[in-house]
């Protein structure tokens, strides 16, 4: 993983919440960066997208945290949980000094995210899209794919980045090792509303059933349900009913989204997964869902996703500058990812699960409702 002369130094694709972050923490070191995706962007995504305060916090790093302020996004200051129990609510916790969490739409967040890596100084090139890698004596060495007007294009460098989602190419084609799997175990559906009044992030979890509200761009709440996956085609057989039906189960949060008006269609998934994949091998990383997805009822993925941005980075730049030899750099990487990740993915799968939560948990609830 020596830095050559060639054009660029690394090849990043996909330029959503890993890629890009990625492509712009090397560019701001010094590397030659290009940057792909298929699609141009704005451009939507049907993932949810709420960020969590880690998330928030590497934003702020990055300096660009004012930014998601600045184009209108609402600050989530507050949040209320039901585990079944009764709501309880109360402030965020701060995190690294930020006290909200943001719920940005991803046609805004990715286009931002992407920009940012432009103005870092990698290539960005949208409309590209990859039809296989270049292979080498058994190594990746660089893409072969059509940009946007239809001609064939190959680029090489000495390290291919696949940030390009859950059912990466990059993966496929190297064969990356899955391992410590679970079944899938939820589907979801959500959708966005008017005219709800949601004080901050609003989230129950009753029985077999998880159901969220947060604010977001132009006014509007996203509000999603997730039911065990064995409910899937009677759930996408009506929507609208089961979507509902879902919500009269906790009558606070039905009388918090039934006077609203939805204003966009259902988005719905099975397709949730639980697994690792082995995050690098000769030439080749992995960032991001691409190389690692859980469950997103706790709603961790973009927050996931630009940690590993980060520790990527430094595995690849400790690669580069011969701190430590490119297996070893990436090998570190691995392990810090999993560290960083045990304990989110093992409660992840238990809430898809719909376990029972721990006495001492509701105990220490109804504590803090005496005492508010």
């Amino acid at each position: 993983m020596a830095a050559s002369s060639q054009r660029h130094d690394v090849i990043v694709v996909g330029a959503r919440c890993a890629g890009s972050p990625t492509a712009m923490l090397l560019a701001r070191r010094g590397y030659r960066v290009l940057l792909v995706d298929r699609v141009t962007f704005p451009s939507d995504t049907m993932r949810n997208h709420f960020i969590h305060g880690p998330g928030v916090g590497s934003l702020k790093r990055w300096g660009l945290l004012d930014r998601i302020v600045a184009s209108g996004c609402p600050a989530v200051r507050r949040q209320t949980f039901d585990l079944g129990d009764f709501p309880l609510s109360g402030p965020i916790e701060p995190v690294d000094g930020v006290d909200a969490n943001y719920g940005p739409r991803r046609y805004v967040l990715d286009t931002l995210l992407a920009h940012a890596a432009a103005e870092a100084g990698a290539e960005l090139r949208e409309g590209f899209s990859v039809q296989e890698l270049v292979f080498e004596n058994g190594e990746v060495v660089g893409i072969r794919g059509r940009s946007r007007t239809g001609g064939v294009v190959e680029e090489r460098a000495p390290i291919v980045v696949g940030a390009d989602g859950l059912h990466s190419l990059v993966a496929r084609s190297v064969q990356a090792p899955v391992y410590n799997t679970r079944p899938t175990l939820t589907c979801g559906y959500f959708s966005y509303f008017a005219d709800i009044p949601v004080d901050g992030i609003a989230v129950a979890i009753v029985g077999n059933r998880f159901m969220i509200a947060f604010p977001t761009h132009g006014g509007l709440t996203c509000v999603a349900v997730q039911a065990p996956v064995a409910e899937f085609p009677s759930f996408r057989a009506d929507i609208e009913r089961a979507f509902f039906a879902s919500l009269d189960r906790v009558p606070w949060f039905a009388e918090l989204v039934r006077p609203g008006r939805r204003v966009e269609r259902w988005l719905g998934t099975a397709d949730l997964p639980n697994q690792y994949r082995k995050p690098y091998g000769p030439g080749w990383a992995l960032v991001g869902d691409a190389g690692y997805h859980k469950d997103p009822l706790t709603a961790q993925g973009i927050t996931d996703a630009f940690r590993d941005a980060e520790l990527l980075t430094d595995a690849i730049d400790a690669g580069f500058t011969g701190r430590l030899s490119p297996a070893e750099a990436l090998a570190g990487y691995e392990r810090r990812r999993n560290e960083a990740t045990r304990a989110s993915y093992e409660e992840a799968v238990a809430m898809a699960s719909f376990l029972p939560f721990p006495p001492e948990l509701y105990a220490h609830r109804a504590a803090l409702r005496l005492a508010a």
